[in-house]
């Protein structure tokens, strides 16, 4: 069983917050979206992509990986089908990071887009999903540098989202929390904008709740001048 909390804030620069968070205590499954496609259409496809993998994990007689990215697969169905029926949402779409627990401290993590998991584990920060970007899939691999990659006028892009087109590559991983481990998962309204340094520095505090800690982070972004929404969902093994 966890201990979470979640934050989420529409930023100092976006008139709305497209993100969309859910808590479900008693399937064991914690999951944010940050939507795209305008204010409607971003908001509406994140809220559908969460409400549609909480139904599905619902409906199923075993909640395991497989169970999880066939959920992912039904939020990808149901988001294209509405964007469809509605000229207005037309090219929305959304990331989604999905964490189900398994077994005792064991979770499946499922992702699309450039949302992200990290685990604190001791001293160490370490992201576990992959983003599905043009940076991470081509950028890196045309051998362009960081700086480069900083400021590139494609940095931006996603090469993968759920709800835009009828084939959705879902990444997976498994993770063991530990006791005094932490799982992060945030939209890049954190990541994109602060440290991976100071997100630690955040999260390694013996001292703080971690309802404090989400407040924290969400004032690092304020921070940095939080140009995007911003979302947390943090969570640890219960002591």
């Amino acid at each position: 069983m966890l201990e979470v909390c979640a934050l989420t804030d529409p930023g100092r620069v976006r008139p709305s917050n497209q993100d969309s968070f859910r808590i479900v205590r008693e399937l064991g499954l914690y999951m944010l979206a940050d939507g795209m496609g305008g204010a409607r259409g971003g908001a509406r496809a994140s809220m559908l992509a969460v409400d549609a993998v909480q139904n599905a994990l619902t409906r199923s007689a075993h909640r395991d990986a497989a169970a999880l990215l066939g959920a992912v697969e039904e939020a990808n169905d149901l988001v294209l089908a509405e964007a469809s029926r509605d000229p207005n949402l037309e090219g929305m779409g959304t990331t989604i990071v999905a964490a189900l627990e398994t077994k005792e401290n064991d979770i499946a993590i499922a992702s699309v887009g450039d949302s992200r998991a990290y685990v604190l584990h001791g001293d160490e920060l370490r992201a576990i999903t992959k983003d599905q970007t043009w940076v991470q899939e081509v950028g890196r691999g045309l051998g362009l540098d960081e700086a480069s990659l900083r400021t590139h006028p494609m940095r931006h892009v996603l090469t993968m989202a759920v709800g835009v087109g009828s084939a959705v590559r879902i990444l997976y991983y498994a993770v063991e929390l530990q006791t005094n481990d932490m799982l992060l998962l945030t939209t890049d309204g954190l990541h994109g904008v602060v440290p991976d340094e100071e997100i630690k520095g955040i999260l390694k505090d013996a001292g703080t709740s971690l309802e404090t800690k989400c407040q924290q982070l969400m004032e690092a972004a304020h921070k940095a001048g939080s140009p995007d929404n911003v979302t947390v969902v943090l969570m640890r093994p219960k002591k």
